[in-house]
């Protein structure tokens, strides 16, 4: 069974709660089974969620072990860490960036993302569709 790592940052555990004109009214477990019924047979997710960026670092060593691909809603760490970004580049699978809302019409802040200088795509806008377009990309790029 290989395993796509599908990792959430900062406030993505209030998804559904939060800011619902922006991020709909979808939670976390929606995600989840949303990213269960698309992988293809043979993959499992592992959906995991911080608010802290060490634990998203130690999340992607892992990965590295045992993962075959990671899904990455890094939230605000998006535009921040440096920290994230060297962990995904010791990572050798693929990595998709995933932003539930179109970060471009937003704040220009938001308009810069480390994870993108490693990510093999970046989905914007799509909601919680954008995981599934992830997750069905890493199936294809993986099932040699």
């Amino acid at each position: 069974m290989k395993t796509i790592y599908v990792l959430n940052g900062p406030n993505l555990n209030l998804l559904g709660k939060r800011q619902p004109e922006i991020y709909g009214h979808d939670t976390l477990d929606d995600v989840e089974r949303l990213c269960q019924s698309v992988a293809h047979d043979g993959f499992a997710i592992r959906q995991l969620q911080s608010n802290h960026e060490g634990q998203i670092v130690d999340w992607i060593h892992e990965a590295r072990e045992d993962g075959c691909g990671i899904v990455i809603n890094a939230g605000a760490y998006t535009h921040t860490s440096v920290a994230i970004l060297d962990a995904l580049n010791t990572f050798d699978g693929p990595v998709i960036e995933v932003h539930i809302s179109q970060v471009h019409k937003r704040e220009s802040f938001r308009h810069h993302s480390y994870i993108s200088m490693r990510a093999d795509g970046v989905i914007a806008g799509l909601g919680l569709e954008g995981y599934a377009a992830a997750v069905r990309r890493i199936c294809q790029l993986t099932q040699g």
